[in-house]
This record gives C-alpha cells, sequence and structure tokens, in this order.
C-alpha cells in the first residue's frame, strides 16, 4: 500500500527553490522518512545516491572517504576528498542538477555529518540528510553546520494523511466547518476520528488497520514501535542504570498528563517522582533532563508553555507535555488505568496541540516556539489553549472537547477583553458560529482552522 505524504509537496518545492543548502529532514523513527525519500529522489532526478550508515552502504562510503582523505606529511593534500569519495563510491555519480545525494542515519557518523558544510559550498547536486536520532548531534564531535542546512520535519501521518487511505480526504477538505454540509459527513469524519485517536499515524499502524480492521493488532505494532525505540536509544546513552528508563518515562508522562491540569513549575522533578517514587540515588535529575532532551529530539514527545492570563509577555516555559503520536498517547494513556472519559478528553487536547505544532513548525500564522495554553488567574481557570494570531493580531482561545461540554473558562476571557475570539472545537457537533465570536466547530477539523478574521479557509 502506498501512502501518500504531505512532506512530498515540500520537498518539490525545496528541489524549485533550489537554495544551495543542504536539506535535514527530521522525525521520528519509522515515520516513513527513507521510503517517502527514496521515491522523491527516483522520480525527480535522473541520477540518486543513496547512503544508509546504519548499513552496509555507510562502511563503503567511510572506507572510500578514508582512502580519498589518504595524507602523507609533506605531500600535497588531497583536493575534494568529498567529492573523489561519492565518484569511487558509485561510478555514475555526476555533480549536477540531474543528481540528488541521500544520505540516511546520518547521526551514526559525526564524520560524514561534518561534511554537510562541503556538501553545502562545494557541489552542484542536491543532498539530503536524515536520521530518526538527531538529538546525538549535540555530543561535541558533531560540528553544526549553521546556514548550510534547512530543516523539514516529517510526522506520523496526520488527520487528512490518515483519510487518504480510505478516500475520504477530498470529504475533509471541502467539508463546511460550520455544520453546512449532511450531518452524515461529519458523523462519517467523526468515526474516523475515533479510530485515528486510538491508532495513531505511524505508517505501519495504519497500514495495519487498513488490512486487518483490528485495533487489537494496532495496539501491537505501537508497542512494538517504542520497545524498538526504547532498545535503540539506550545506546547512546553511557549513564544509564536503569534499563527501563525510557518505558518508566512514557508512563510517567501519562500519568502526569492525567494529575496536572494548571502546569507545574518543574517538570523534570515530577517526572521523577512518578517514575521513581521518589527513591533517592537511582537517578539523577541530569539524567532525567537528559532523557526527556532526547525523547523532544526523537519526536516522541513535545511540550506547550503557559501564558498567565492570556498575556503574551507572560509566558512560563516547558509547563506540559505531549505525545507526539495520537497512537502513542493512547497506548500509554490507556495503559495508566484511568476512566475512558478521561483518556478521551485528553487525546481531544493532544490532537489540538498537534495540530497548533504543525502550524508553529510549517506556517507564520501564530506566535511563539510551542503551542501555549492559559491561566485566568481571576477565576483560577484554566483555558486548554491559547493563539496570538500573527494574521490579525487577535486573541483567540481554544476550548477542547471531547463531548458537548461548556466552555466556561474561555467564555469569560472573552468577555472580560482577554480573548477577541474563541473557538469550541467539540467532538460532538457539526459547528456553527455565535454572535460573531464564537466559533464551534468539530473536533476532527482542527486542522482545518485558521487564525483570521475571515474564520475560513487560506
Amino acid at each position: 500500500m502506498e501512502l501518500r505524504r504531505n512532506i512530498y509537496q515540500k520537498l518539490l518545492e525545496w528541489k524549485k527553490e533550489d537554495s544551495g543548502q543542504v536539506l535535514e529532514v527530521k522525525g521520528a523513527r519509522q515515520v516513513g522518512k527513507t521510503y517517502i525519500l527514496k521515491k522523491f529522489g527516483r522520480e525527480n532526478f535522473r541520477k540518486m545516491v543513496y547512503i544508509s550508515m546504519a548499513e552496509r552502504s555507510g562502511e563503503d562510503f567511510l572506507r572510500c572517504l578514508s582512502e580519498a582523505s589518504e595524507w602523507n606529511p609533506g605531500e600535497p593534500r588531497p583536493r575534494q576528498p568529498v567529492r573523489k569519495a561519492l565518484e569511487m563510491f558509485d561510478s555514475e555519480f555526476t555533480d549536477d542538477k540531474e543528481t540528488i545525494v541521500i544520505i540516511d542515519e546520518i547521526q551514526e557518523s559525526s564524520t560524514v555529518y561534518n561534511q554537510i558544510r562541503t556538501l553545502a559550498r562545494e557541489f552542484q547536486c542536491y543532498v539530503i540528510v536524515t536520521g530518526s536520532y538527531l538529538g546525538r548531534l549535540i555530543e561535541r564531535e558533531f560540528f553544526l553546520p549553521a546556514g548550510d542546512t534547512e530543516h523539514i520535519i516529517m510526522e506520523p501521518l496526520t488527520f487528512d494523511e490518515f483519510l487518504d487511505v480510505f478516500g475520504e480526504r477530498e470529504l475533509y477538505e471541502t467539508i463546511d466547518l460550520y455544520g453546512k454540509n449532511p450531518a452524515g459527513d461529519y458523523e462519517k469524519l467523526k468515526e474516523y476520528y475515533e479510530i485515528y485517536q486510538k491508532i495513531g499515524g505511524y505508517p505501519a499502524v495504519v497500514v495495519c488497520y487498513a488490512q486487518y480492521k483490528d485495533v487489537s493488532r494496532c495496539y501491537a505494532k505501537i508497542e512494538k514501535l517504542m520497545s524498538i525505540f526504547a532498545d535503540e536509544s539506550k545506546r547512546y546513552f553511557e549513564d544509564i542504570i536503569d534499563k527501563n528508563l525510557f518505558e518508566k518515562l512514557f508512563n510517567a508522562i501519562a500519568l502526569l498528563m492525567i494529575q496536572e491540569k494548571q502546569g507545574v513549575r518543574d517538570l523534570t522533578s515530577e517526572l521523577s517522582k512518578i517514575a521513581y517514587q521518589e527513591e533517592s540515588g537511582r537517578m539523577t535529575k541530569k539524567m532525567i533532563n537528559h532523557a526527556i532532551s532526547w525523547l523532544q529530539e526523537s519526536h516522541i514527545i513535545g511540550y506547550a508553555s503557559k501564558a498567565v492570563d492570556c498575556d503574551y509577555m507572560q509566558i512560563k516555559e516547558n509547563s506540559r507535555y505531549y505525545f507526539l503520536d495520537m497512537g502513542v498517547s493512547h497506548y500509554f494513556l490507556r495503559g495508566t488505568g484511568a476512566p475512558y472519559d478521561v483518556i478521551k478528553g485528553l487525546l481531544a487536547e493532544n490532537f489540538v496541540y498537534l495540530s497548533l505544532h504543525r502550524k508553529l513548525e510549517n506556517t507564520r500564522e501564530i506566535a511563539g516556539i510551542v503551542p501555549w495554553f492559559a491561566s485566568y488567574e481571576k477565576i483560577n481557570g484554566e483555558l486548554d489553549f491559547y493563539v496570538r494570531s500573527l494574521l490579525d493580531y487577535k486573541n483567540y482561545g481554544i476550548e477542547v472537547k471531547s463531548t458537548d461540554a461548556v466552555a466556561k473558562t474561555g467564555k469569560k476571557l472573552l468577555e472580560d477583553g482577554k480573548l477577541d475570539y474563541l473557538y469550541l472545537l467539540k467532538g460532538e457537533t457539526k459547528g456553527g458560529i455565535a454572535d460573531e465570536k464564537i466559533f464551534t466547530i468539530p473536533l476532527c477539523l482542527a486542522d482545518r482552522v485558521t487564525y483570521r478574521r475571515t474564520h475560513g479557509l487560506d
């Protein structure tokens, strides 16, 4: 089964722009980076050179690079050893615009990663580098090539990509946000959302569901993916003394999502308490911080910051965690034993978080570096998400409800002038508009929302 991915269009735009920079494609393990890059290379270039630093081809290229770089004191230094290495690796390599070089799992070799500047400045061909654990690049032997790269993040399948598998993408893209379509159209998308929130968007999991229509099989796939991630991650840590560190942190993050609703001052300390029940001496705060940073750099988790009283000038960073895949979120939340209505509400928030996260990564539509939620000290309330638009410089509140619940905090913030508009993203609705200030939208259409006064599509 071939999955159509939104990133393909971005790759075409990068090729057309021809900036001369190396493209760094980031993303979690098993989101389909290798597949889509090979497809892009085959379909858009006369010649593709593919090297995986985690496979035999990587060993072969390192051998070529070593031989091309050989030098003895007193002799002239070798000229353009990287070019010579590519010519040795592939006799048909030519440095022109009809050629693309793809270096996969580049985090496995600092020697090759440190050639990015050369690849950007001395070559005419297109170059893409990628890897699942690029967080390793914070180690001292990796020299970050500032100014010579641009990046794209590839994530698990988004909801519209998921719908494409089942032939419903056109309905998603054209359905009215505020209820003008037949009720059956909204119900159909809602049914697919109910599946998506449980299994998420990892390609192997989606293909499994498409083939068997069995959610329990998908849970097994997710469990295997997370187990492989944990095992592979451990080899990058010299200071791990608890072999189950990542499994414990996953469970602790899920518990923390359930326990806290106002944001906490020190997420690391809270996670340590949950994961280790305050057993002294087993893990240092530094080690926990290292592991959490790794999970973020590996695109497994993300965080949200808190805006006090919906004030974009009062932002408290790192105040809440979310998983970066709905299936992973559901898997670990379900494992806590929490009631399903609690889990369903948290999944709804996670879904909207991912939508805002994408807008921050891909557009200049909203302010901040991560999504924000907000507190309202006056009534000791909380707003699920707060958006400061860079399109009309208005303040938008978002209340997320998996059912048809009332949004008291959001409405009070609107009444008190802290917000200009309020979006109610609900699981049980067809959508509607009230007083040109409050907009009710089906939860599954979160990615269709834009933050400007027209309240429509781009």
